[in-house]
């Protein structure tokens, strides 16, 4: 037997059969939930959902919601935390693109689109397809209800520290540090006054007084690398026989554990 050698500058076809392509043999988890899927008349429920938000006869089609709703099943499979990685993840994969059913011959959707339909559908349309599957789930007994586990996680938000601004006066952060130095004495404070001024001042990120005009949900708190951010708390139930998600809550950052767990409680309790 020779040795085979690495193809260098090779012209590629212009045009290849599709009886010729390299096709994958499949994913044997994603080819039998796409199945379980089309059996319950999964991507018919979710057009139906999601019709109230599209026009009926203006402008190209858009992805069909199945397709939207089996990507972010994707990004929760594989482990994927952005709509961009989520995209790539598609494309790449000759088995994820025949669980969401596009063609060789079309792209698969990138992640501005993914990131459209998110904005576009409602908080309650999302909820209305997670009991869906949570149902489906029951129905197929791996949704036992019975032990439920919560747990949270802080998340950064998408919002900068140097853009806070005061809740009672608007007034941003190097504004109100100027005003401290003034009246200390100082009649035009240079940027080595306000950190003297601001340096040791108790209580000086405090959400009380605080808030990020880009967004007013997010709460100034200490990540666990000991950074200051602005962020939110994620938190889930898991059913504990299973493993399924039963109910995500999102919370302000600064709340404790022990004060939120009753709303993301009583959530899981009204999807079960």
């Amino acid at each position: 037997m020779s040795m085979g050698r690495k193809a260098r500058e090779q012209q590629e076809a212009l045009f290849v059969p599709a009886d010729r392509i390299d096709a994958a043999p499949g994913h044997a988890f994603y080819d039998r939930l796409s199945a379980l899927l089309t059996k319950h008349g999964f991507d018919d429920f979710v057009e139906e959902q999601c019709r109230p938000f599209y026009a009926e006869r203006m402008g190209r089609p858009s992805i069909p919601p199945g397709v939207y709703f089996r990507m972010l099943m994707i990004g929760y499979f594989e482990g994927l935390d952005s709509e961009r990685g989520i995209a790539w993840r598609c494309r790449d994969s000759l088995s994820l693109r025949s669980f969401l059913g596009v063609p060789l011959t079309e792209r698969t959707p990138d992640h501005s689109s993914l990131c459209r339909i998110r904005q576009m559908l409602d908080l309650e349309t999302h909820r209305e397809v997670f009991a869906w599957v949570l149902a489906l789930l029951s129905e197929h007994k791996l949704l036992a209800g019975k032990r439920v586990g919560i747990d949270a996680t802080t998340m950064e938000a998408n919002a900068a520290m140097r853009s806070i601004v005061r809740r009672d006066t608007g007034e941003s952060y190097p504004d109100f540090l100027e005003g401290l130095a003034k009246e200390s004495g100082v009649e035009t404070p240079t940027r080595e006054d306000r950190k003297r001024v601001d340096k040791g001042r108790k209580g000086k990120a405090s959400n009380d007084d605080w808030e990020s005009p880009d967004d007013p949900d997010a709460r100034i708190t200490k990540m666990k690398d000991g950074r200051t951010h602005l962020a939110h708390k994620a938190e889930h139930a898991v059913d504990l026989d299973s493993g399924a998600i039963a109910a995500v809550t999102i919370q302000p950052a600064d709340r404790g554990d022990t004060s939120s767990v009753y709303e993301t409680l009583a959530e899981a309790n009204d999807q079960l």
